[in-house]
């Protein structure tokens, strides 16, 4: 038991730093790479407020997925706030004591669990069904949605089928925060959806789910459409220009 709390402590702690410190990198390599054109999608805001209005819409209501494709929208949009949900459900684990809004939502997140997953599953099926989608997925497509549809899949069978002490589970992961491993329960399926979960942290940052953060620095949403108004100078071009 020794053992295996010892060596999940070791991958939490492995798989956060590696997940901190890539995003870290991949953020500040996004803020750094030159946007050398005014390129925002029309029709597009003219004002900053405008813009982040915009991209307000974007992360909360995916408009231009749902302007595109109704099906895959509808799935998108499943997986993404149930997993909204799963992630304010499982802040219980990490805080002391549990502020109420958490509290509050414990039952709507099973729900957004069942979300998650039925979104994933629709994402994935377009993936075989349509042509065009399936002619330009590749094996790193199907990996993370196979690994994601298996993290809910598992979270969910931990709910409903088999149990686990997650009071055990709550000290565990507190006590991470002071150097100090308590006990792990050695359920196989907590130890599976947690094996999971690390991975899953491992690969993110250099994943195609940086789609996240990336979004707010694509200059095709970001950028005010005020081409006539103000001329747009990079950055880099601005230094250019005053040596």
């Amino acid at each position: 038991m020794s053992f295996l709390s010892d060596f999940y402590a070791g991958l939490f702690y492995f798989a956060a730093f590696v997940l901190v410190a890539g995003l870290t990198n991949k953020i500040i390599q996004y803020a750094r790479t030159p946007a050398p054109l005014k390129i925002p999608t029309t029709p597009a805001p003219t004002t900053r407020a405008g813009v982040v209005f915009r991209i307000t819409r974007e992360v909360v209501f995916f408009e231009s997925l749902f302007r595109g494709s109704k099906w895959t929208w509808i799935f998108g949009w499943m997986f993404h706030f149930g997993l909204f949900l799963v992630t304010l459900r499982h802040l219980r684990y990490f805080i002391e004591p549990v502020w109420l809004p958490i509290e509050m939502i414990q039952p709507f997140g099973i729900y957004g669990g069942i979300a998650m997953v039925i979104g994933l599953a629709g994402l994935w099926s377009r993936r075989f069904l349509v042509d065009r989608v399936r002619y330009i997925s590749s094996l790193s497509d199907h990996l993370i949605l196979a690994l994601l549809v298996a993290i809910g899949t598992s979270g969910l069978m931990m709910r409903f089928v088999v149990h686990t002490d997650v009071m055990r589970v709550k000290e565990f992961f507190q006590g991470l925060y002071v150097g100090q491993v308590n006990p792990l329960p050695a359920d196989p399926l907590l130890l599976l959806h947690l094996l999971l979960v690390a991975a899953l942290m491992i690969i993110f940052p250099f994943s195609k789910l940086l789609h996240m953060p990336g979004l707010f620095f694509s200059p095709s949403r970001n950028q005010v459409d005020n081409p006539r108004e103000q001329r747009h100078v990079a950055p880099w071009a601005r230094r250019l220009e005053q040596k």
